[in-house]
């Protein structure tokens, strides 16, 4: 089973790096970019056979160390 955490900012949070990939399209010619936000994306192969059960393990992952809760979100995407 597989599990994809997908990690960004909570909305309101200063986020240099998007303004920073905003500013480079931009000079590359790409004006249709209204605005960027940048992650991280965690893929993590699991031996559980419980997706609802292994969603839940990894909330806890996130809780206590993927996700700095304070100024971080996450979605988790459970396959398999």
């Amino acid at each position: 089973m597989r599990a994809r955490v997908t990690i960004t900012l909570k909305s309101g949070v200063l986020d240099p790096q998007g303004k920073a990939i905003e500013g480079a399209l931009s000079g590359l010619g790409f004006a249709g970019v209204e605005s960027a936000r940048q992650g991280k994306v965690i893929d993590l192969e699991l031996s559980a056979s419980d997706p609802v059960a292994a969603e839940a393990e990894v909330a806890k992952m996130c809780e206590a160390l993927l996700a700095n809760t304070v100024v971080e979100r996450y979605d988790i995407a459970i396959e398999g």
